[in-house]
């Protein structure tokens, strides 16, 4: 439907969005939206029920995250339960619902957010838009599918403001045709355009080149916000996300320590610290509370039952443990010589030197020292020579271990 065919009303109501949208764009704000609680869920084993979903909700709110993807109201009536809870108790960010493009779906999202002022509600419809997704799953025509969702995107504006396009398998899909049907879910009221991912099949530099191609050739991409979803299957989740934010997209998609179906999502605590650490490069803010990551992390963990790996980058738990005795002196004698940033910036507990085979005599005499005992060059010898030859732990780190340590030396 072009717009000199929309209602004055209709035309006045799209001409504000399209300002706010303006707006948002002309001050350079990265927007970050959760989806933990959906794309997040959807990873095998993982069920969070209403309470978890409104725990973890409010977590994320004070965190910063600008919009929490809160579920799909079709999945069941828990979904419905949770997502109106989250509305209740959830002060803050915008608060979205994904569901197909079938009327149906629409009203059980119109239903479960009902309760929201429509500035902070949002719907995302979505359909399957590459080859493999029209031919095989849906059996449509290209203009079928653009009809599809121009109907969806139409029909949800009747109770939502904000309303995104999410074409699966975009990361897949013949650009000329995506370029189509983004210009054609603008046209059709549109205020976000998702790029999906949806198998984790692009690297960072098809990812970028795509989005700049979006930019350039849909001719109505100013009265939209552009949003990225990465998929994490080749390791490229992270690494894609920022190409695209360097190339000026407003919304990037992604979940708490990365989980999600497969290889997972695009771990957002990832990206924030990558924006934060790098504002000469990237030159956007996101507003989230980099000193609550670690703290966000490990409640997910324990309500999903998913812990990440000890590794995993800005919240594993050896970010900030050390063995090297090499690594060990620099950290003693100022932190950021071995770290990329303090374990404050995310609320991580300190740093912690470990002694092991690797360790060095200023290591070992420091944590002594920590331990109430002082050692003379002796004994931090005698220390290191059973470290690197007897050693029965593969490290050792607590008071009781320390005094462990000490009786194996000494025989005390």
């Amino acid at each position: 439907m072009g717009e000199a065919r929309l209602p004055m009303l209709a035309r006045v109501i799209r001409q504000v969005e399209r300002a706010a949208i303006w707006r948002h764009k002309r001050q350079g704000l990265l927007f970050l939206s959760d989806t933990t609680l959906r794309d997040g869920e959807q990873m095998s084993g993982v069920r969070l029920n209403p309470e978890a979903k409104v725990t973890i909700a409010k977590a994320l709110a004070a965190a910063g995250m600008h919009s929490i993807d809160a579920g799909s109201p079709a999945a069941s009536p828990e979904e419905v339960e949770a997502i109106r809870r989250i509305v209740r108790e959830v002060h803050g960010p915008v608060i979205t619902a994904h569901c197909r493009t079938l009327p149906q779906d629409i009203d059980r999202v119109a239903e479960a957010l009902e309760e929201a002022s429509r500035l902070k509600r949002g719907i995302t419809v979505y359909i399957g838009v590459s080859p493999v997704h029209r031919e095989q799953k849906h059996r449509k025509s290209k203009a079928e599918i653009i009809q599809i969702a121009v109907d969806a995107i139409q029909y949800a504006k009747r109770c939502f403001s904000i309303v995104t396009f999410g074409p699966e398998d975009a990361g897949r899909t013949e650009p000329d045709y995506l370029h189509e049907i983004y210009r054609e879910a603008i046209d059709a009221g549109a205020t976000t355009i998702g790029f999906a991912d949806t198998v984790g099949i692009l690297t960072p530099e098809k990812a970028a080149d795509r989005i700049k191609a979006v930019q350039d050739n849909v001719p109505n991409i100013d009265a939209a916000l552009v949003a990225v979803h990465f998929h994490n299957d080749l390791g490229l989740g992270t690494a894609n996300a920022l190409a695209c934010v360097a190339e000026g997209v407003n919304i990037v998609q992604g979940t708490i320590n990365g989980i999600g179906e497969r290889a997972g999502n695009t771990p957002l605590e990832e990206v924030a610290m990558a924006v934060e650490l790098h504002q000469d490069q990237y030159r956007r803010h996101c507003h989230v509370d980099t000193g609550q990551l670690y703290a966000l992390s490990r409640l997910v963990a324990r309500l999903t039952g998913v812990q990440p790996a000890a590794n995993k980058p800005v919240v594993g738990d050896n970010l900030f443990v050390t063995e090297s005795g090499v690594h060990q002196d620099g950290l003693l004698k100022d932190p950021l010589s071995y770290l990329p940033f303090l374990p404050e910036q995310t609320g991580a507990p300190p740093l912690r030197l470990v002694l092991g085979k690797h360790s060095g005599r200023r290591a070992v005499r420091h944590r002594f020292e920590e331990h109430g005992i002082t050692l003379d060059d002796d004994q931090v010898a005698q220390i290191l020579a059973h470290l690197k030859a007897h050693p029965k732990l593969a490290c050792y780190e607590s008071d009781a271990e320390l005094d462990q340590l000490l009786n194996e030396v000494f025989h005390r």
